[in-house]
């Protein structure tokens, strides 16, 4: 039985749409740059820099980055809310001596003060996330990061997005999608996602966890 969930932040734990958007349109609008919000939410979840390399090619990426983390500390990460059921999964995870632990591809002194800023890191044993020197950056650097510091027998990873599966795989890790995050049910299939849900309570339905 699982003795250990990793849990992707943007899009698993909690919906950052309004405040990655947000702070997207605040780089491109410094850059004369105008592009609707529908064609931006795919910079959620994989590496920032990475994205504005492949949507804005005419852009210096380090400076891009640097613009959107202007507007992203001040206000867009906490432009942001928690999942419905969320809590619930981490307290009933907590009950079980489940250990559970953030895993994301978000620097991680973001996702600390998010977590912190909701209360979800009451629940958690441990956040891991990427370097603001990009250093670590990719879902599996940061999975093999958590798995150095939370021992287990048995982990998982659950996530939306397909670097979360992807991620997982790389470590030998059953990878678990969220189908309400910013993926959905095809990209999460084509990653070989070895479980998919809809909702946060459903992960305990899962034979992982059962």
């Amino acid at each position: 039985m699982t003795d250990l969930v990793l849990l992707d932040l943007d899009g698993t734990l909690t919906d950052s749409q309004e405040g990655i958007i947000n702070s997207i349109q605040y780089a491109l609008k410094k850059h004369n740059i105008e592009c609707p919000d529908s064609e931006l939410i795919f910079f959620i979840g994989p590496p920032l820099k990475e994205s504005f390399q492949k949507k804005f090619p005419q852009l210096d990426p380090e400076q891009a980055v640097a613009d959107y983390r202007e507007y992203y500390t001040k206000q867009g990460m906490l432009e942001n809310k928690v999942y419905d059921g969320v809590f619930e999964l981490l307290l009933e995870l907590k009950k079980r001596n489940i250990k559970a632990a953030a895993a994301t591809s978000k620097p991680e002194p973001y996702a600390r003060k998010i977590l912190e800023h909701f209360g979800l890191d009451q629940y958690l044993d441990g956040i891991y996330g990427a370097t603001l020197d990009s250093s670590r950056v990719n879902k599996d650097a940061v999975i093999e990061y958590a798995l150095e510091n939370e021992k287990a027998d048995h982990p998982i990873m659950v996530g939306d997005r397909k670097f979360d599966i992807e991620g997982a795989h790389a470590h030998h890790l059953p990878g678990i999608g969220v189908t309400y995050g910013f993926g959905d049910r095809k990209e999460l299939e084509q990653a070989g996602a070895d479980a998919i849900i809809d909702h946060p309570m459903e992960l305990l339905q899962t034979s992982y966890l059962m």
